[in-house]
């Protein structure tokens, strides 16, 4: 199942974070660094798939 929330991080690193955790701190985190740098947000959603 990580494998499937890695694959969507990279294509669309919002919505793997919030398969990982649902909306709360980390979701909005990830779409301010993902506006501010797309990769950016890839690198914070890996890390947070990859945390839990």
């Amino acid at each position: 199942m990580d494998l499937i929330r890695i694959l969507f991080s990279v294509l669309l690193p919002p919505l793997g974070v919030f398969l990982q955790v649902g909306i709360g701190g980390a979701f909005w985190l990830n779409i301010l660094l993902t506006i501010l740098g797309y990769i950016p947000g890839i690198i914070h959603a890996v890390w947070v798939i990859a945390r839990r």
